[in-house]
């Protein structure tokens, strides 16, 4: 798709879902001892992604991760960063997503997704912005109506986030808040 094309969807985007690992992450696992010295999992989160979902609710648009994980790293960063909505340990996704699309009231033209695995697949057909991440698997991004230059866990999501605010006319603003020159 051009960029133009996609531009058009984005300013009409009301909710902003994604996948974990290979989108908010790197896709890598961490496990660790803790104090009693069992094993527990942790993943490493970009901080940009992170304020980039903040701006995104402060503008009106919801955020939330489907993910095929239970994660507690995973719990505790979309906390963090405000989502709407924490679906954990669903490999099957599309059932979650009418979930939400029934609970927010939002149409699913009004929806994108990020994805970077087959299983997001399903869902980027669902919705109106199909978003792969540079890192993909090659058959997602030949799926995707937009595919990031950053890799998850490497910026993608806080691109798709500036995607959405510049398409939706927040962006100038934002920087003017940050007291930020325009170019």
């Amino acid at each position: 798709m051009n960029n133009s094309s996609v531009h058009e969807l984005a300013s009409h985007i009301r909710l902003l879902l994604m996948d974990v690992d290979g989108v908010l992450t790197n896709g890598r696992l961490y496990n660790v001892p803790d104090a009693s010295g069992a094993m527990v999992e942790t993943k490493g989160f970009d901080s940009q992604d992170g304020i980039a979902l903040q701006w995104l609710g402060w503008k009106g648009l919801k955020t939330g991760v489907i993910s095929g994980r239970i994660s507690p790293a995973t719990d505790t960063r979309a906390r963090q960063c405000k989502m709407s909505y924490i679906y954990q340990g669903h490999i099957e996704k599309i059932p979650i997503l009418e979930e939400i699309l029934a609970d927010s009231k939002i149409p699913a033209e009004q929806v994108a997704y990020i994805g970077d695995d087959l299983t997001d697949v399903v869902i980027m057909n669902r919705v109106g912005l199909g978003i792969a991440t540079a890192n993909a698997r090659p058959e997602v991004k030949r799926c995707a109506k937009h595919v990031t230059e950053a890799s998850g866990g490497s910026g993608a999501v806080r691109e798709v986030a500036e995607l959405l605010l510049r398409a939706q006319g927040h962006w100038e603003e934002l920087l003017r808040k940050y007291e930020i020159p325009l170019a």
